[in-house]
């Protein structure tokens, strides 16, 4: 088990108080969720959701000494609304999100995650859902290919690299993660620097597998009606398609003061009515990156609900 990424500003920025409401809406190992409860006390309550039916089963029982305050759910962002009426969650005191990809997934072959271990082109985070990886690589039209690597991974060379997948798979599907890589290489005249050529690629097709950002979307949209005034919803992203997807739902929620000729001003945004904890994102520390080189790329977005009628 891995230390989970900015684990003491998580519960910072969320402002735990005793007997506090939570979500944490990307379970995980667990690990922010402890913390989390660790504040909260005997009387805090905590819903842990995950879409990764193994993941959730191993949190549920590293949080056994306080299954008595918690609920599970395995779901997606895009079910937090329904899971959390199920459970009783209507108004809670912050929802945090995690969306990085956990080492434990990363690391198991089997499930197809990364390019630099053999195994099947999966990448399905839960996996009773049907497509997978290999299914858009060895299915989709050249433009709709590229088009993906662009919009999920900002991948520059997304036609170059869609052409070649394309010939390669003419002569014989892709099934491994291993062979896939060794494509995108090529395409790209191969390793320059320190980001192995097929990361993007990589990461868009497991964006589109799992659905992320249209997830992300209902999820985190879900999050800010469910908190209450001076409630607050915390964010870990991990590359850019991401971070700029959730900082424009924040901006809507966030608004801007207009002035009016008549004179006096007014607010213009997406209920509820959100303000910035902090001004810039905030990172991990110097410490805390030598010791997880996998939490430098976090940026954490924290916001926090305020009443309708506040002016300022």
């Amino acid at each position: 088990m891995h230390d989970p990424v900015m684990r003491a500003e998580v519960v910072e920025a969320l402002a735990v108080k005793a007997g506090g409401r939570y979500i944490d809406a990307t379970l995980g190992d667990g690990g922010h969720a402890r913390a989390i409860l660790e504040r909260a006390g005997a009387t805090g309550r905590l819903l842990g959701l995950d879409r990764d039916a193994e993941a959730l089963k191993r949190a549920r029982e590293r949080l056994t000494p306080w299954e008595r305050q918690c609920a599970w759910a395995q779901t997606n962002f895009s079910g937090l609304d329904r899971v959390a009426d199920d459970h009783g969650f209507d108004a809670v005191d912050g929802v945090f999100f995690d969306l990085g990809v956990r080492s434990e997934q990363l690391d198991r072959a089997e499930r197809g995650f990364s390019f630099m271990r053999a195994g099947p082109l999966d990448m399905r985070m839960d996996r009773t859902e049907a497509r997978t990886a290999a299914d858009l690589v060895n299915d989709l039209p050249e433009a709709e290919l590229a088009d993906l690597l662009w919009r999920f991974g900002d991948e520059r060379a997304s036609r170059k690299i869609a052409a070649a997948i394309v010939r390669r798979r003419a002569e014989r599907p892709f099934a491994g993660t291993t062979e896939l890589a060794e494509t995108v290489a090529a395409a790209t005249g191969g390793r320059r620097g320190r980001i192995h050529p097929a990361t993007r690629t990589f990461m868009a097709l497991r964006m589109a597998v799992n659905d992320e950002l249209a997830s992300l979307e209902a999820g985190l949209t879900a999050a800010l009606h469910r908190v209450v005034a001076g409630g607050r919803v915390v964010v870990l992203t991990y590359h850019s398609v991401e971070d700029r997807l959730v900082k424009q739902i924040l901006g809507r929620h966030i608004g801007r003061w207009e002035s009016l000729q008549a004179g006096g001003r007014v607010w213009r945004g997406t209920l509820p009515r959100m303000k910035r904890v902090t001004r810039k994102p905030l990172v991990p520390g110097t410490t805390e990156l030598k010791e997880n080189p996998r939490a430098r790329s976090a940026k954490m977005r924290v916001v926090e609900r305020v009443e309708h009628n506040e002016t300022a």
